[in-house]
């Protein structure tokens, strides 16, 4: 089991909502540490997003008790319909992720209690807000998070892993069952992937010059994660089609081997060259194309004019793995266009820091 940021945040954020309620001598400083859990959050910028709809959600979730109570009293069943009625108007202003605190809120400041209802709903609705800006103070100054240096480290080891598997599809020397499951483990590394993108795109900078690299950064690191998407394609389709891959020409199919060689060995370049570990090569060095796609076009008519039977799924099966091939080097391409032109403008300026899982 691994401690991660995110529950030492918690923890913080927890222990720091109980103290200031306690400083102000609230009634019920439990309660913020309450709101609290609900309100960290994996970046500041959602965190900010969460205060805002939080403070409406609690604002509907307080006014609700007080005109219930006031009308209708805090009989249980009172507090259910006020629940439903809370429930459906958040639902209304789509607050849907505030639901659970306004409850909380609802409950809290409808319990039964004597004395000025009033002054002890603001009591209430006080102590759970502290917990909700408690955590939003940790989430800025605690552990600030570097998705950047995640989302890379996850980009490189998924992607090195299809790459291993490519190369041994191609010489058809691999354990089909270990395939087929890392296949599924791939498939959920790249929709982490995919979440560590969206958390990257999330953090916000505050100076120019930083704000112009990022939308670079982002743009490159989007097609880092599809290029990997289309290295898994093209993994599963060696897979599901290696008998018409065997039945293939020897001439045929050692294009294809060579092909795929020179794709994922160009597609480890370029994952390396974007923070420096390989060099920008000159503009008169630079090869434009990964893949010969006329020689595999070439190779694909000239087996479909040998073969007598037009109709045969084995040719369509053999131009889904030329189209897969073809479709995944030029992302590759695309992706080395783009670092290339970045490193042109931010020479020495990416800092990625590789973690392992």
């Amino acid at each position: 089991m691994k401690l991660g940021a995110r529950i030492l945040k918690t923890g913080i954020a927890i222990a720091l909502s109980l103290f200031i309620g306690q400083m102000l001598h609230s009634p019920s400083p439990v309660l913020a540490g309450i709101s609290a859990i609900f309100a960290i959050q994996p970046t500041i910028y959602r965190s900010y997003l969460t205060i805002i709809e939080q403070i409406q959600g609690n604002i509907i979730g307080a006014l609700c008790a007080v005109i219930f109570v006031l009308l209708l009293g805090n009989h249980f069943i009172v507090v259910g319909l006020a629940a439903i009625i809370v429930i459906l108007l958040i639902l209304k202003l789509k607050l849907e992720n505030t639901i659970g605190l306004s409850l909380v809120t609802l409950i809290s400041i409808m319990e039964l209690q004597s004395g000025n209802f009033i002054q002890f709903a603001g009591i209430r609705f006080s102590t759970i807000m502290i917990g909700v800006f408690s955590s939003f103070l940790v989430n800025l100054i605690f552990m600030p998070p570097k998705y950047e240096n995640k989302l890379y480290s996850k980009i490189v080891n998924t992607t090195e892993e299809i790459i291993k598997w490519i190369r041994l599809s191609t010489r058809h020397d691999y354990d089909h069952q270990l395939l087929k499951a890392d296949i599924k483990t791939f498939k959920d590394s790249i929709q982490s992937m995919e979440q560590l993108y969206t958390m990257y795109k999330e953090e916000r900078s505050y100076f120019k010059k930083v704000k112009l690299e990022r939308s670079r950064k982002l743009v490159i690191y989007r097609q880092l994660n599809l290029t990997a998407k289309k290295a898994l394609d093209t993994l599963k389709r060696l897979h599901r089609f290696e008998n018409e891959l065997l039945q293939l020409p020897e001439n045929f199919k050692q294009s294809i081997q060579d092909q795929l060689d020179s794709l994922i060995y160009h597609h480890e370049q370029v994952i390396l060259r974007f923070i420096g570990k390989v060099p920008i090569p000159s503009s008169c060095d630079k090869e434009t194309n990964c893949i010969d796609k006329k020689e595999l076009f070439d190779f694909y008519l000239r087996h479909v004019r040998e073969n007598d039977d037009y109709d045969s799924p084995h040719l369509y099966h053999s131009m889904q793995i030329i189209a897969t091939i073809i479709d995944y080097g030029e992302q590759v391409e695309h992706l080395d266009t783009l670092i290339t032109s970045f490193h042109s403008y931010h020479q020495n300026e990416v800092s990625v820091e590789e973690t392992h899982d």
